[in-house]
């Protein structure tokens, strides 16, 4: 489940405890929405770490340098080395 279905879950389960007021026989909804908050809260914290496990920092790359071009005092004069 991604971030957005775990966000769902704590909107559905944040609607279904404060904003209803159905009855159910057999049902507690006040207790279905806490649970889907708290199984939404728990997908959000497993989500991000796993995320901030993938985060790789890669060293930026050693510049190579090109020795086959020829020294600048010979060139015609194009300092792009257009037309060369």
């Amino acid at each position: 489940m991604g971030l957005g279905g775990c966000i769902i879950l704590i909107a559905v389960g944040a609607i279904l405890t404060f904003a209803t007021d159905w009855d159910m026989q057999g049902v507690n909804l006040d207790l279905v929405g806490v649970i889907f908050m708290i199984v939404g809260l728990i997908g959000v914290a497993t989500f991000s770490s796993i995320a901030r496990r993938r985060r790789v920092v890669v060293p930026p790359a050693t510049p190579v340098v090109d020795d086959t071009r020829p020294p600048h005092h010979t060139r015609d004069g194009y300092s792009d080395g257009y037309g060369v």
